[in-house]
């Protein structure tokens, strides 16, 4: 039996797909560049960052990390020809607020010892200061031989509060 979440998504699809008009679109990204954010519900990339349907790649996960993201950096610059990465980390992030030892602590105390086997030596890559990180991170990027010198890559942070970006790196 479908959740209620299966039941929107299905209806929301059908009304979607009803006024949809975007299937010709090309594959690579139009404006070839891509952005890495955080999974972070609160964040609507194409409305906060003024992304149109086809116009980048959007890469999400916990964090914004630029290390978790790199698989997918890759497929987006090598394969889809992608030559900008701007990364945006934001305000009230889950990832200020616990350590690896923490995130450990709570599989193992939910999930049990074989589910802490799991993930044994896992980097979590919780970050204890925002500006910080996404320094660290354009740094990660810039510094790797998987990203090409001619990349253009920024920095930034999203308030959550606000709506509003701002530049870091």
């Amino acid at each position: 039996m479908a959740s209620e979440i299966q039941k929107n998504l299905v209806n929301k699809n059908a009304e979607y797909a009803n006024a949809f008009d975007k299937g010709d679109l090309a594959l690579p990204p139009a404006k070839k560049y891509l952005v890495v954010t955080c999974m972070d519900a609160r964040i609507d990339p194409a409305a906060a960052f003024g992304i149109s349907l086809g116009d980048a790649h959007v890469i999400r996960n916990a964090g914004a990390s630029a290390k978790d993201a790199q698989r997918s950096i890759v497929i987006s610059e090598q394969l889809l020809g992608t030559r900008e990465i701007i990364l945006v980390k934001h305000t009230g992030c889950g990832m200020l607020t616990f350590s690896n030892d923490d995130a450990h602590g709570i599989v193992k105390q939910n999930l049990g010892s074989a589910a802490a086997g799991e993930l044994a030596g896992l980097d979590f890559l919780p970050f204890p200061e925002l500006d910080a990180a996404v320094k660290d991170d354009v740094e990660f990027l810039k510094g790797s031989a998987t990203v090409p010198n001619d990349v253009t890559i920024s920095g930034w942070v999203y308030e959550v509060e606000t709506g509003q970006v701002r530049q870091v790196v």
